[in-house]
């Protein structure tokens, strides 16, 4: 089983769900007492994250994350997961500098969407994700359509993520808005929901909603689980 090395705490919650869904499907896969070999530096999201988005120092915040990555890789870590859509805004400098693979969530997300023949989907996030294209390019590669979202849903969605979400607050009325809104972007013709943010399914509940729902932290966590496990299972095929 290949080492994973994950870059968490942006937010901490996050960064649990991750634990849980790689563990659970390593242990799927594999039975017994099978778990997870994961090397994880998990950052302050206050002071190493979040203070560098709030003063537009994209730089400074690159620097952590490149840092972090270094020293995930000397502890061991084989491939490496960023467990944010907003951190991915950096996913070419760490792919540039990092000697191990680096798995990328808009990727494997956009790639499992355009398998389902969704043409047309709505992507929430926060502001930099629904508006920036180190997500959003890779559903335009495979030809899948972004519905465009108002400014005012921009502006709450990312309000809800960062005062709410990332702290580990999950608000009733702010869960309403998310639904209202998944609601409307129905009546828009679009075909599916995209959470383009790993807090976003603390709020939003992918099985009770008008619309069909990809979460991508499960999506992100499932092809870290497909990447660990790859030679161990082709061994056990061939055995």
């Amino acid at each position: 089983m290949h080492k994973l090395g994950i870059v968490g705490g942006a937010s901490w919650n996050s960064t649990a769900l991750y634990y849980e869904h790689i563990n659970r499907g390593v242990a799927q896969r594999l039975g017994g007492l099978h778990s997870a070999r994961l090397v994880i530096e998990s950052l302050d999201c206050e002071d190493d994250y979040a203070a560098f988005h709030r003063c537009g120092d994209w730089a400074g915040g690159e620097k952590v994350i490149l840092d972090t990555v270094a020293r995930l890789v000397a502890a061991g870590a084989e491939g490496v997961i960023l467990t944010s859509n907003t951190m991915h805004k950096h996913y070419d400098a760490v792919a540039a500098a990092a000697t191990v693979p680096v798995l990328h969530i808009g990727e494997v997300a956009a790639s499992r969407i355009a398998a389902d023949g969704r043409r047309t989907v709505a992507l929430l996030g926060t502001r930099v994700t629904m508006t920036e294209p180190h997500v959003r390019q890779h559903f335009d590669s495979r030809n899948v359509t972004l519905a465009p979202i108002e400014e005012s849903w921009i502006t709450e969605v990312d309000r809800i993520i960062y005062e709410e979400l990332a702290a580990g607050r999950v608000v009733r009325d702010s869960q309403r808005k998310l639904k209202t809104l998944i609601t409307e972007l129905g009546k828009k013709r679009v075909e599916a929901i995209v959470l383009g943010c790993t807090e976003l399914v603390l709020a939003v509940d992918p099985r009770a909603n008008v619309l069909p729902v990809y979460d991508t932290t499960a999506i992100h966590a499932r092809a870290a689980v497909d990447w660990m496990l790859a030679e161990k299972e082709e061994a056990r095929a061939a055995a």
